[in-house]
């Protein structure tokens, strides 16, 4: 067990890597969508002067955020567009400063007016929610790209400006969103033609950021007082997959890019087991000891990726494929296209093998900065939210904890 000395020499290595300036947060998409979305209502109603800024409840936190309003007017005697801008806090994303319009018609119900509202129905039918110019579509059944937060945060808080007789529909525009996209990788998850309304809470924090590193440090140690196996997500597209999977979600642990800081934080923390739940194309850079994920610092998935599959056998003219493929995501649809062509199995050998590799080397890592054992598995998913993979340790957890 390592001293007090060696201890505090710890928190000094997690320190380093972060600033000590406190980011300043922002709010995502979804509230600025609903911003507008209030504005235009209102600017339909008569005697309601235009205001500059709105207030939205966003119910994740519990709080209420004031939201600048760049422009509001009326369409016809039932339509208006408001327009609102995004601004996401420090942070290296792509919508800074981007316009986000939404233009809502104003009806009236028919006979059914009068039921009990609340249900879910109830409010479908009160207020549709369409994805126009610039909010991306499910390439799979065609639907808009606007997720579970955004369509709670825009229901609770336009049906509170509603009357009993009346109806909505809510249009979401992003006039940017489809040039936008093009420089994201929505199209692997499945998204095209623009940007998703994505997100869990009302609050964008920063993950690029190094200040950053300082809020999950302290999720992390509030979490570890409840469970003694946690989970790692670096990102949203984690986190949401490991509650479909069934994980309590009170487990989940934002990691962003600071998997290495936050692994030794978490062992230091009497954390026991750690399941590591990510996208194939990040996690598998732990596979060579690379711990802080960001491609600006460090990248070489297709060097690692092609190592991995030379040191299992594969031959060099499918290895120099691999090497040559653009993303991760074109590599791992090479290795299936050589399986499906030879009946081999390269996906499960050589994903398996690095799955190992970050299960050894995490464990290693926390080890070397803290004396301390923990066991880490590794669960890796691809851009279609499928499972590669996961390892025996990983296994053992989910049965534990789902």
């Amino acid at each position: 067990m390592s001293s007090d000395f060696d201890r505090q020499q710890i928190y000094l290595f997690v320190d380093r890597t972060m600033t000590k300036t406190q980011p300043r947060s922002g709010y995502t998409l979804p509230v600025f969508a609903c911003a507008a979305a209030l504005a235009a209502l209102r600017c339909l109603r008569a005697g309601i002067p235009f205001a500059d800024t709105v207030s939205v409840d966003l119910l994740e936190p519990a709080i209420a955020a004031e939201i600048p309003i760049e422009q509001v007017a009326t369409l016809t005697a039932h339509t208006a567009l408001a327009i609102a801008r995004s601004d996401p806090g420090d942070n290296l994303d792509l919508t800074q400063d981007t316009p986000v319009w939404a233009m809502v018609a104003l009806g009236e119900r028919g006979a059914g007016g009068e039921r009990e509202r609340g249900r879910e129905g109830e409010e479908e039918e009160r207020i549709a929610i369409l994805g126009g110019e610039g909010i991306g579509r499910h390439a799979v059944g065609g639907g808009a790209a606007i997720y579970d937060y955004a369509i709670r945060l825009l229901r609770e808080n336009l049906s509170r400006e509603l009357q009993l007789n009346e109806k909505i529909t809510v249009t979401i525009i992003m006039p940017a969103g489809r040039q936008l996209a093009a420089r994201t990788s929505n199209a692997a998850f499945g998204v095209v033609e623009g940007l998703s309304l994505l997100g869990t809470t009302g609050i964008s924090q920063p993950l690029s950021a190094p200040g950053q590193l300082e809020i999950y440090r302290e999720q992390l140690q509030q979490k570890a007082q409840l469970f003694d196996c946690l989970v790692f997500c670096i990102g949203e597209n984690g986190l949401d997959l490991a509650r479909q999977q069934g994980i309590d979600p009170e487990r989940l642990v934002k990691t962003a890019n600071w998997l290495g800081p936050m692994l030794v934080e978490a062992g230091l923390l009497g954390v026991q087991s750690i399941l590591l739940f990510g996208y194939h194309g990040k996690l598998m850079k732990l596979a060579a000891g690379i711990f802080h994920t960001h491609h600006h610092l460090a990248d070489g998935r297709r060097e690692i990726l092609t190592a991995y599959c030379a040191t299992a056998g594969m031959p060099a003219a499918e290895c120099a494929a691999i090497f040559a493929a653009a993303t991760a995501q074109d590599a791992l649809k090479r290795l299936r296209a050589v399986d499906a062509e030879t009946g081999s199995n390269w996906v499960d050998r050589v994903y398996g093998e690095i799955a190992r590799q970050i299960d050894a080397r995490s464990s290693e890592y926390i080890f070397n900065h803290s004396e301390l054992r923990v066991s880490v598995g590794s669960v890796m998913f691809g851009r279609d939210r499928k499972i590669i993979v996961k390892t025996e340790i990983a296994d053992t957890f989910l049965t534990q904890i789902c």
